[in-house]
């Protein structure tokens, strides 16, 4: 065949030809590799493009726009504490709770549990994901992916059709056009050898009443096919911080973008506008209204406010194009604008005949939002559309004149810009925001008050009610509020939830009873100080108001001023700087942390001059620029400080005053190549991270206090060139393969006792030469790929010398991940001198008795064993091991260790 033809393909492409094979109806590919390479091309080409908000309102295909030229990487982080399996502790590079680029955060993750509010671009990163693990072109950030299928699993069209489906029926539930000639157990046999992808999409658009079935069926499936990838993607507020914690999930937040992705994402947006435009005097316009939408949302508070995601920015972006420059004031009017371009402008600058006006077409529009609202969906068969137009014309004779019900619904479909049809006889709105806005507004035309606040502690009733408010007249929006906060009071299951709703519904109420505020304020206020994470964030939801609100740090514990601190930044407004500034004597390191952090996410200078001025010099400072750089520089230098960005040694010598740091950590830098030249007199600790070019450790050597060094994914350090030469060192950690010999690099005449080989290390290795380094007192294991404990690795596969281990003549601590506890258990090696087990299990995977007893067999020596025990798990191992001393993988490795 010519679509399987190398040659034949080459000729095509060096020729600029587009191309695509379409096999003929009956002739199924003739075995299992010919139907992946289809399948990666659907999904390239159905997943390939990103409609890009206001664009050209008269031709929706310029809209469409290729997925790896309008993509914009926008941010994640974890908790500090995030769910399931933790790093080592000592993971030096320190990049737990810190924020980098989403695609790149779920490098290294089996299982992610990814929050971001409507809007932040949770869909589109799926669509980022599935895409590049279909070309293969993953380049450095995604190796994680290489070999893998992606399977896209939209919650919201699964659950539509009863049972959600086995593997073999994944491809039939999405409607896949291929499932005719999907070959028997394809899906079947990715899993079973762990190459899958799973992008399970929209937790929270479907009923909470449908979210625990969805939590039962991946977990039958992870059990059944152990070893692949899952991403899951929610609203945040839309399942608990534990909802998927006995899997295994870690969990990531996306971020709001902050001034950099703002602008960037404005320039890309306003690129685009100027390829699709004919015109010169309006490319010279667009020009100019780039420049100044993005000074407009640096200098108005209030829109920068709003521009914080992907849709949001979109809508600005059109309507001040679509407006000459000027925008209107608040979210609701800026809905009521774009719902006006989107609805009655694309008919006319197309011109066409507007059967339908702007008025009737809401009105539709809303009977569909609201149907899908009150039924707990977000997408309809087309016949369920077609009943309500149908319904409704009665009422709108003007309508009913000017066709058919099904004329109508294809009018909606094709010219409104509000739906879509994303397979044949489904409908659902371009985004759930839209439904949601809709939906309030025939809420309160239709007077359902207490229906909306019956409904307010479900996650997905939140922004409708917003909106509500916004919809409403002023003794209408004091009914809502007066309700939600007379039922916070009555339940107090739900109190926190339905109090913190109404505050943030005031940002909503241009004009109310000035005794409803009051009321409102007054039970928001006894949720001030936040306690938590959690409370901070949803205490941020209700807007810049809340900073009035925030009390400084006298009398306040650290995890409440690290939660007041969060709060004010997450409201993003430079409005939070003197809430901020309060806190810049804070001695907790988590309220430092995240104080350094923001930097980027407000105004340089002011934020310089307020806080990071007056942050004390030995605070570990991340520096994403060298702009920061040479500002901490003017200050006289910081001691601790992480650069993540591009820079050659020599720019990084001249930032560095004197003798340099005592920390340093280089993250994402791919112009340096070594330290040469580089002040090291100080340098006690060295974080490296996906530096590409960084090939040569030896100048380290000019350091005589560098203690503990972190190599992770520096693939120049292949081979550990000059790590011999670094004897001072105490703490190596090497987060990548390495050359089969590399062991034998280790100082041998040094100080080192804590070494962790992960992510590849230790299958390089196999932990040749380990004896040799007579000095080491801790050792950290962990496979790239641990698998399921269930199933234990094949000793052939991973040759572990674990008579490195046993001849060892100081080790006395061990942490091992499931599958190697596995592996050595199955053995018959015993480790006497081994004193303390540390066990890097996902928490809520306990210990069997079994296990347990084989350990006791392994370790005859063993005093303690740690991990992320339970209570009932500290109970059962006690009763097997009852000499043990059982604790936390975090506390000091024995008690007699303790200070």
């Amino acid at each position: 065949m010519l679509s399987t033809d190398a040659q034949f393909r080459n000729v095509l492409e060096r020729a600029d030809v587009a191309h695509f094979f379409t096999q003929l109806a009956g002739a199924n590919p003739s075995n299992t590799a010919e139907f992946e390479d289809r399948y990666r091309q659907y999904v390239i080409s159905k997943y390939g493009t990103l409609t890009i908000f206001g664009i050209d309102l008269t031709d929706r295909s310029h809209a469409e726009w290729p997925l790896d030229a309008a993509y914009l990487s926008l941010e994640a982080s974890g908790s500090e504490d995030p769910i399931g399996s933790r790093p080592p502790d000592g993971l030096a590079t320190k990049l737990q709770g810190q924020a980098q680029p989403a695609d790149r955060a779920l490098a290294g993750h089996e299982r992610v549990l990814l929050r971001g509010v409507a809007g932040s671009g949770k869909t589109t990163l799926v669509q980022w994901l599935a895409v590049s693990a279909a070309k293969q072109e993953l380049g450095e950030h995604l190796g994680h992916l290489q070999g893998r299928i992606p399977i896209v699993l939209p919650l919201r069209t699964l659950i539509r059709y009863g049972e959600l489906p086995l593997p073999a029926e994944f491809l039939a539930a999405v409607r896949s056009p291929l499932v005719g000639i999907q070959p028997e157990g394809w899906v079947e046999n990715i899993l079973a050898t762990k190459r899958g992808l799973l992008l399970v999409d929209g937790i929270d658009e479907i009923s909470e009443r449908d979210r625990e079935r969805v939590r039962e069926w991946l977990r039958e499936l992870m059990l059944a096919f152990p070893g692949n990838m899952w991403l899951v993607t929610s609203r945040p507020s839309a399942v608990t911080d534990s909802w998927l914690s006995s899997e295994g999930f870690i969990e990531l937040s996306l971020h709001a973008m902050g001034r950099s992705e703002v602008a960037a994402f404005v320039h890309r947006w306003h690129t685009a506008a100027i390829s699709t435009c004919r015109d010169d005097e309006e490319i010279k316009r667009l020009a100019v209204y780039e420049s100044a939408l993005i000074t407009a949302i640096r200098t108005k508070q209030d829109l920068g406010r709003l521009a914080t995601n992907p849709l949001m920015c979109g809508l600005i972006c059109a309507l001040h194009r679509d407006r000459r420059g000027y925008l209107p004031a608040g979210r609701k009017q800026l809905y009521d604008a774009a719902l006006s371009m989107l609805i009655a402008r694309r008919d006319r600058e197309r011109d066409l005949d507007v059967r339908l006006d702007e008025e009737s077409q809401i009105q539709l529009l809303q009977k569909l939002a609201y149907w899908l609202i009150k039924n707990g969906q977000v997408e309809m068969d087309r016949a369920d559309a077609l009943d309500l137009i149908s319904a409704a014309l009665p009422a709108i004779p003007s309508v009913a004149e000017l066709g058919t019900p099904s004329q109508i619904y294809n009018y909606l479909l094709l010219r409104s810009g509000l739906l879509r049809e994303p397979v044949q006889g489904v409908v659902d709105f371009v985004h759930r925001t839209f439904q949601d806005y809709l939906g309030a507004k025939a809420a309160v035309e239709e007077r359902d008050f207490d229906l909306m606040v019956r409904n307010a502690h479900h996650d997905q009733w939140e922004d409708v009610i917003r909106m509500a408010v916004a919809h409403a007249y002023p003794a209408e929006r004091a009914r809502i509020l007066n309700k939600l906060i007379k039922r916070g009071d009555r339940t107090k299951t739900h109190r926190t939830r339905l109090h913190l709703l109404a505050m943030a519904c005031l940002e909503h109420a241009t004009e109310l009873d000035a005794s409803v505020r009051s009321a409102v304020e007054e039970r928001a206020a006894r949720l001030i100080p936040p306690e938590d994470h959690d409370a901070a964030e949803a205490l941020a939801s209700a807007g810049p108001m809340v900073l009035d609100l925030l009390p400084g740090p006298e009398s306040l514990t650290e995890e409440q001023a690290y939660a007041v601190v969060l709060t004010a930044t997450l409201v993003g407004s430079d409005a939070a700087l003197p809430i901020l500034a309060k806190f810049r004597g804070s001695t907790d390191t988590s309220v430092q942390d995240t104080l350094v952090r923001e930097w980027r996410n407000f105004d340089f200078d002011q934020y310089g001059r307020d806080i990071i001025a007056y942050l004390p010099e030995d605070q570990l400072f991340w520096a994403y620029s060298t702009k920061e750089l040479r500002f901490l520089k003017e200050l006289g230098g910081r001691k601790q400080v992480i650069f993540n960005g591009n820079a050659p040694v020599d720019t990084l010598r001249d930032l560095f005053p004197g003798d340099g740091p005592t920390t340093l950590g280089l993250h994402e830098n791919a112009e340096i190549e070594d330290l040469s030249g580089f002040p090291l007199g100080r340098l006690e600790n060295l974080y490296l991270y996906n530096c590409p070019r960084f090939h040569d450790l030896s100048p380290l050597q000019q350091s005589d206090n560098l203690a503990e060094l972190s190599i992770n994914k520096m693939k120049g350090l292949y081979d550990l060139r000059g790590l011999d030469f670094l004897t001072s060192l105490t703490e190596l950690s090497i987060f990548q393969p390495v050359a089969g010999l590399a062991l034998s690099s280790l100082p041998k005449n040094g100080r080192l006792e804590w070494l962790a080989l992960c992510e590849g290390a230790v299958e390089s290795t196999g932990l040749r030469g380990l004896r040799d380094c007579g000095t080491l007192k801790t050792l950290v294991l962990r496979l790239r790929d641990p698998g399921s404990r269930g199933t234990p690795v094949v000793e052939d596969a991973l040759p572990v010398d674990w008579g490195e281990i046993s001849a060892h003549p100081s080790l006395e601590s061990i942490r091992l991940d499931g599958a190697l506890l596995q592996l050595l258990l199955h053995s018959a090696i015993q480790l006497p001198r081994i004193r303390h087990l540390a066990l890097d299990f996902a928490r809520g995977d306990a210990l069997t008795a079994e296990e347990s007893r084989a350990i006791t067999r392994v370790f005859p020596g063993l005093r303690k064993v740690s991990g992320y025990f339970g209570d009932d798990e500290i109970r059962e191992i006690e009763n097997v091991m009852p000499d043990l001393e059982v604790g936390d993988i975090l506390e000091p490795v024995l008690r007699d260790d303790r200070d």
